[in-house]
């Protein structure tokens, strides 16, 4: 069994003011996980702005250096004292995918430049390799390289970039990716088409995600787990349906009492692939079981 996560009493500490100050803020607080299984797994961080989920996400992606502490992915040590693997090799096995795609991307260049240089610098394929590469991923996501071929971001909109930038994670076969906020800047009608991708690529694809979000509701239909934030804490963990069910904190009870559906018995509906050139799919985050 694979210990797809584990972080052991991350912590992560910023300094407010000048140097000479001594106010922090605790944006990390012992964050304590540890996923084992089999197969790939979606594991959902939820919580409101501040909660600390985005700096956990940081650290992961090795953009913030946490304060104390450690983390592993795939038994791979990411963050903390003692981080030997360089940087391609990081990306070989953690990729991010960001809020949002736009700033993900230069205006002043083409968007298959990213993705081309990705595969041969980061996957370290040959030219050939790294075309095919680039077409296996562009397809993974429901597009074909002639659509991103010699076109700026601004050409795309914010779905179709972001599914750029998920077949740019894509291409050196990452064992997890982290996605921070992926939907939130993305049209609420298109939203589901990126939800449903992550379903299916990790299903088909065999990959693993982090997914960062503020809605329980859309955790609970995509997550195999779901961490619950507060004030740089995580005060529940567990299988989604746990969670969602029988929760134990005041806070998460909270949430919940937040979405209207909850008070009703819930159940996932069958996934069904999704169309990802624009049709949405049956069901969606929030939908009670029929009685």
């Amino acid at each position: 069994m694979a210990t797809i996560l584990k972080t052991e009493n991350l912590n992560k500490v910023y300094r407010l003011g000048s140097f000479t100050s001594n106010r922090q803020v605790q944006a990390l607080n012992n964050i304590n996980l540890n996923i084992e299984s089999d197969q790939p797994v979606i594991i959902s961080v939820v919580g409101e702005s501040g909660s600390g989920k985005t700096t956990l996400a940081k650290t992961l992606l090795r953009l913030v250096e946490p304060t104390s502490g450690h983390a592993t992915v795939y038994d791979q040590l990411v963050a903390g004292k003692g981080v030997k693997v360089g940087k391609t090799q990081f990306l070989a096995t953690v990729q991010p995918i960001f809020q949002n795609p736009f700033e993900a991307f230069s205006r002043y260049r083409q968007v298959d430049s990213y993705l081309f240089e990705t595969a041969t610098r980061v996957a370290g394929h040959s030219k050939d390799a790294a075309n095919a590469a680039l077409e296996t991923a562009l397809s993974a996501v429901g597009l074909e390289y002639k659509d991103v071929h010699g076109k700026y971001p601004n050409q795309f909109s914010g779905g179709e970039l972001q599914r750029v930038s998920i077949a740019r994670a894509l291409i050196p076969q990452p064992k997890l990716i982290v996605a921070d906020e992926p939907v939130s800047m993305i049209d609420a009608s298109r939203r589901m088409i990126i939800i449903n991708l992550f379903l299916k690529l990790k299903q088909e694809a065999k990959r693993s995600f982090l997914y960062i979000t503020h809605d329980l509701a859309t955790a609970y239909y995509i997550s195999d787990y779901i961490a619950v934030m507060n004030k740089g804490t995580v005060v529940e963990f567990g299988d989604a349906r746990t969670v969602m069910s029988n929760p134990q904190h005041d806070y998460t009870k909270l949430l919940l009492d937040s979405i209207p559906t909850t008070k009703k018995k819930w159940d996932r509906k069958p996934v069904i692939a999704p169309d990802v050139a624009g049709e949405l799919v049956r069901g969606g985050p929030g939908t009670p079981a029929k009685k």
